[in-house]
């Protein structure tokens, strides 16, 4: 920042639950702002996620924050996502710092840790705020989780340190939003509850003047304007920050069956949103007690923990299933931690993702993996072997891979380095490759792999970016659209 420019104006948004639209309405706001030719960056203090994205200087955010860059016309950087927390159980995460991966923690080990978190987040917020004129916040949760006010860095701790206004948006297809919002105002402090300029109601259904009582009555009880309110978008897809989506745009007679077993730690399921859209693909979330049922392709997914995720496999008796699918002439593929399960073994002497030992792979696949201290993050392209389609995606992983010199690589890269196996039979094909369906090239091949005949070419990106749009128009169409321009210091 120069001795004449002004720093950036900060505007939070924070919801009444998780899932409220948070990260939609940042979204949409960025959006909104780079249409207005308003240079905009996104930023979340803490984001706690298995979905993450590899940035341009090399570290990794959580992926809600790389499709907000998209939406601000910006390549993701680490600074609009400085703490990332990737549960590995139920009471521990790895801790991600400025995109590094620097420690595993417990909750508790990590609440005395806050300390040192919010001076990164404070370091990240402040280089934004020096580059750019509006820097739009996402919070995590609710600020009202009385359990975690103490050394917040999340929600209000932060607004409070920052001295940022702050909207907050409540999701009235839960049900009970006046209680959402009024409730969580009555739990904040005086100062906090003066940190919230207006309400956004999320998910309406219906018409608006059956809700216009109750609108008034929220602005005469809590004296704050309610800035707007968003209907519900149909087909409208956002990467999900951390729950599976599950919908199902309408499916052609004839589709490829595709199997995702749903792992305790399963990673970067986002890799799945190109065959969910996909008119040809009927894709299945198989969960715990399922069986797997008749398939043309079963997909292992990435794994944050993938010893203990592969004897879950087993307790479900999904490896038995797995080799019947094989059997019967079915494909698997396998992606990061679904290449390591596929394997002779894997070992994590450092306990990197759980106790120090070694666990037995499927064995269907000539590939031993050692997890080591330091994770490998890369955005990569190149080319699939077998069929000569360009191919691009990103890496995110800790293990290193000895790869049987008699199996032929899955992918060439471009930097001079090959990537994954695929079988003899052409049965079995894995990768470290995240987000290798994106590209509607290489989606096609893979599917024509899968046994696909006639495949229809789908632009995952261009729908991305459909829906980012249909946000920006939300906005425009439901907002204040002049208080919001106050908010970001732009009236």
């Amino acid at each position: 920042m120069n001795d004449n420019q002004q720093p950036g104006t900060t505007l939070m948004v924070q919801g009444t639950t998780s899932d409220a639209g948070k990260s939609t309405l940042v979204t949409a706001l960025c959006r909104w702002l780079r249409r207005q030719d308003v240079r905009v960056v996104p930023f979340k203090p803490q984001n706690m996620a298995l979905n993450s994205a590899v940035t341009a200087d090399g570290g990794e955010i959580g992926r809600a924050q790389a499709v907000q860059a998209q939406a601000a016309g910006l390549a993701p950087h680490t600074d609009m996502n400085p703490i990332l927390l990737k549960p590995s159980s139920d009471t521990g995460a790895q801790v991600i710092i400025h995109g590094r991966a620097i420690s595993n923690m417990d909750a508790l080990a990590y609440h005395d840790y806050k300390k040192v978190a919010m001076n990164a987040v404070l370091e990240s917020h402040q280089r934004l705020r020096a580059a750019y004129p509006v820097v739009m916040v996402e919070g995590a949760g609710s600020p009202a989780e009385i359990n975690l006010r103490a050394g917040d860095i999340a929600n209000m701790g932060f607004a409070e340190a920052v001295d940022c206004p702050v909207i907050l948006i409540a999701d009235i297809d839960k049900g009970g939003v006046f209680a959402h919002l009024v409730g969580t105002l009555a739990l904040l402090s005086e100062s906090e509850q003066a940190r919230i300029k207006g309400f956004v109601i999320n998910r309406f259904r219906g018409d608006i003047a059956l809700l216009q009582p109750g609108l008034d009555w929220l602005e005469a009880r809590t004296g704050k304007p309610v800035l707007g309110v968003l209907p519900y978008l149909m087909d409208f897809h956002l990467e999900a920050e951390d729950a599976i989506d599950t919908r199902q745009i309408s499916k052609a007679e004839q589709v490829l069956r595709v199997i995702v077993p749903v792992l305790p730690r399963i990673s970067n399921h986002t890799d799945f949103d190109p065959l969910r859209l996909h008119p040809q693909v009927e894709l299945t979330f198989v969960g715990p007690g399922q069986p797997i049922p008749a398939a043309d392709l079963i997909i292992l997914p990435g794994s944050k923990a993938v010893r203990a995720d592969l004897a879950f496999l087993r307790e479900q008796g999904w490896d038995l299933a797995i080799t019947k699918h094989l059997r019967y002439g079915g494909k698997v593929l396998g992606i990061c931690g679904g290449l390591q399960m596929l394997g002779q073994q894997i070992d994590d002497p450092h306990g990197l993702e759980g106790a120090p030992g070694s666990s037995a792979g499927l064995g269907l696949l000539g590939i031993d993996t050692v997890l080591e201290s330091h994770k490998q993050l890369r955005n990569v392209s190149g080319r699939l072997l077998a069929s000569g389609e360009a191919i691009s995606g990103y890496e995110i992983h800790a293990g290193v891979s000895l790869i049987a010199p008699e199996l032929a690589p899955a992918i060439e890269l471009d930097d001079g380095r090959s990537d994954g196996a695929i079988s003899a039979d052409g049965q079995i094909l894995a990768t470290y490759l995240h987000g290798l369906f994106e590209s509607p090239s290489a989606c096609s091949a893979l599917l024509r792999w899968a046994g696909l005949s006639e495949v229809e070419e789908v632009g995952y990106q261009a729908l991305r970016e459909r829906d980012i749009e249909r946000l920006a128009d939300m906005v425009e169409a439901h907002l204040d659209c002049a208080a919001l321009k106050n908010l970001c210091g732009l009236s």
